[in-house]
């Protein structure tokens, strides 16, 4: 069990740094958009910064989960993307969207719930 645990935060992880060197570098083709999602990343695309920070962010989360130590500090990193992405794919209603988040946000919570002793001390 252990070694799936661990194939399956790797592909979580491979999946966000992926996502994070395309914002950076731009090397993936943007699908087809329809006229309210071209206007939400034009609107994105006027904020510089906001792309890039995204990015680093979903880089550096990815790298945390990939590593068994780092990977409760990965799940804290990586959990505001997963609420952005929650929230984009509701909002434009994306049924595919949601069954990849759905995946994605059980893997992450599997490793929150194994980790909860570690998250309970930073409650204290």
């Amino acid at each position: 069990m252990k070694i799936f645990k661990n194939i399956l935060c790797i592909l979580f992880a491979l999946l966000f740094i992926n996502a994070g060197l395309d914002k950076l570098f731009h090397y993936m083709p943007t699908p087809p958009m329809d006229m309210d999602m071209k206007k939400v990343f034009e609107a994105f695309a006027t904020i510089k910064w906001l792309m890039p920070l995204v990015g680093i962010i979903e880089l550096l989360g990815g790298l945390l989960f990939i590593f068994p130590k780092t990977r409760t500090l990965g799940a804290l990193v990586i959990f505001p993307i997963l609420i952005g992405i929650f929230t984009h794919n509701m909002i434009f209603f994306s049924q595919m969207g949601l069954i990849i988040w759905a995946v994605l946000f059980i893997i992450w919570l599997w490793v929150v719930f194994e980790n909860w002793g570690k998250y309970k001390k930073l409650m204290e």
